[in-house]
Formats: structure tokens, C-alpha cells, sequence
């Protein structure tokens, strides 16, 4: 059985998907880019302040399905750079500190709204 997620804790989707989805204890969340959910704009600053809003909207949707960070089993990072890797790794450590996900981390020619970084995340309920 499949369940759907969406908060307004979150940016909200630009296409024809939910924030998560929940199978089989398994919560798939979509990838998520520095907007701020009150503005719909992004976030200003560099990639220390993209990252701290992407793990922002993370945590709105976690807490949405009833989680936290703690559950996550796997993330990717999409990054317009890896020049920004030392810095978004920093960011990502405070919020992941004890038994850190599995990760992938790689670097894309683009992402929406010219966004610097977007983490998508599995977590197990």
C-alpha cells in the first residue's frame, strides 16, 4: 500500500509528484532545493545557506510523515558544484551527526531555479 505526504512546512511541488511516499516502511522524499516555503523563492547566500534550508524543508517533511532525521537511510546530493562539496559537507554533518545515511553525491550541470544544491532522501519509518 502506498501513502502520500505533502506539507505546507515545505516547498510545495512544481510538478506531478507528492513530497514523499511512504512503502512498505520506506519513505521516499522527493529531492529538495534551498526554497524558502513561505516565499517560493530561493534562499540567498551561498551553499552553507542553501544547505541549511534544503535540511530545513528535509525536516518539515519528515516531521509530516511522523520522523526525523535519525530515519534517513540514504540521500543524494546533486550539486551544481563540487567545489561547494568541503561546505555542503560541513552542513550536512550537523544535521546527520550519529549514524550517518549511506550517500551519494554528485555533481549536475544544472537544477531548477539555478539552485547550487538538492538532496533527496530515503528514510525507513
Amino acid at each position: 500500500m502506498k501513502k502520500t505526504y505533502n506539507t505546507t512546512n515545505a516547498p510545495q511541488a512544481i510538478g506531478p509528484y507528492n513530497q514523499a511516499v511512504e512503502v512498505n516502511g520506506f519513505v521516499f522524499l522527493s529531492g529538495q532545493i534551498p526554497v524558502n516555503p513561505e516565499t517560493g523563492n530561493l534562499v540567498e547566500g551561498g551553499i552553507e545557506e542553501q544547505t541549511n534550508q534544503v535540511f530545513r524543508n528535509i525536516g518539515a517533511v519528515l516531521k509530516e510523515v511522523g520522523i526525523n532525521y535519525e530515519h534517513i537511510v540514504k540521500t543524494t546530493c546533486f550539486l551544481k558544484s563540487m567545489d561547494d562539496f568541503q561546505a555542503m559537507n560541513k552542513v550536512y554533518a550537523s544535521y546527520l551527526k550519529e549514524n550517518q545515511p549511506a550517500r551519494s553525491a554528485v555533481e549536475v550541470s544544472r537544477l531548477p531555479k539555478d539552485a547550487l544544491i538538492e538532496i533527496e532522501v530515503i528514510a525507513h519509518k
